[in-house]
């Protein structure tokens, strides 16, 4: 059975989509047991392309927006800076 929340690549995700699946990680890193949030982190890292990976969830820069959100921006607006596809429309 495959997982409807883990696509092949970022451009694959809507940017809504994205932040859904950011929100399931940051669920499944706060459930008392699992290893859910191993498999989506380690995807997350997969897919992002931003050098910072789970840097930008775990140790982000000062004042930086860590919601859903902000990492999606953050993500968004560093692909495309690198000439990066970015989310589907």
């Amino acid at each position: 059975m495959s997982d409807p929340i883990i696509k092949n690549s970022l451009p694959d995700y809507s940017e809504n989509e994205f932040i859904e699946f950011l929100e399931a990680l940051y669920r499944a890193d706060v459930a008392p047991t699992g290893n859910r949030d191993d498999e989506l982190l380690h995807h997350f890292n997969k897919i992002v392309g931003h050098p910072s990976r789970m840097d930008l969830i775990y140790h982000p820069e000062p004042g930086a927006d860590t919601s859903a959100e902000g990492i999606t921006k953050t993500i968004k607006e560093w692909r495309a800076a690198n000439g990066l596809p970015g989310f589907k429309a």
